[in-house]
């Protein structure tokens, strides 16, 4: 698991719940053997925001919200673990926020996602987040386009969705939810109350999905 000199130079506010939460919960060990940095979620901030892409069961009993970068190669290597989960586990909820902190193509990779889900709903949105993943090299919203191209989508709407005032404010919303959680790592991850910083890997997410569903947190 690989956490950015951003999680490790996070704020105050995020060092204090996570600090909290070591104090009182049981380590979270991912599949490397080490513990993986969890905290408490503040539970005045809502995980709401428009463009938030919804894959998986529509009556889950347990919901995974991601936070993550088109560059980070940690989002990239859990891409296909996460997406195996969301189709096989029935009741299993994966959300996604557009944590777009690494470059510029980041972010307008990010816009033309939320430009897809603008236009053709979580469906479409959801195939264009697993295929931009799935590519190697840098993603940028050239590329984005491409694929959104590939999948039928019309090129020049999606583009122009991209660049409008509402994309851009629902990608400063997400990364704003983000710095406040204290998602600094990507990926990052909200489940029931708790953060997750850095992919822990699949054996743990299982673990954790497991755990919620008998004790209603990520470690029993």
């Amino acid at each position: 698991m690989m956490l950015s000199r951003r999680f490790l130079l996070a704020g105050a506010g995020a060092v204090a719940f996570a600090g909290a939460a070591r104090a009182v919960d049981k380590p979270l060990i991912g599949d490397d053997g080490k513990e993986a940095p969890t905290w408490r979620l503040p539970s005045q901030i809502s995980l709401d925001a428009p463009g938030v892409v919804v894959a998986g069961g529509s009556s889950p009993d347990v919901i995974v919200t991601e936070f993550f970068d088109y560059n980070c190669p940690w989002c990239k290597k859990s891409a296909r673990d996460i997406d195996a989960f969301v189709r096989e586990d029935r009741d299993f909820r994966l959300r996604l926020v557009q944590n777009a902190i690494l470059s510029l193509g980041s972010v307008q990779a990010a816009k033309v996602t939320l430009a897809a889900q603008s236009i053709a709903g979580d469906a479409r949105a959801y195939a264009l987040h697993v295929a931009l993943l799935a590519r190697r090299g840098p993603v940028d919203g050239s590329v984005a386009l491409d694929e959104a191209a590939r999948m039928k989508l019309d090129r020049a709407a999606v583009e122009a969705r991209a660049d409008s005032e509402d994309i851009r404010m629902a990608l400063k919303r997400h990364t704003a939810m983000a710095s406040a959680l204290g998602m600094e790592a990507t990926p990052s991850f909200a489940i029931n109350g708790r953060g997750v910083g850095g992919w822990p890997g699949p054996k743990t997410l299982r673990r954790i999905v497991k755990a919620v569903r008998a004790c209603d947190d990520i470690v029993c």
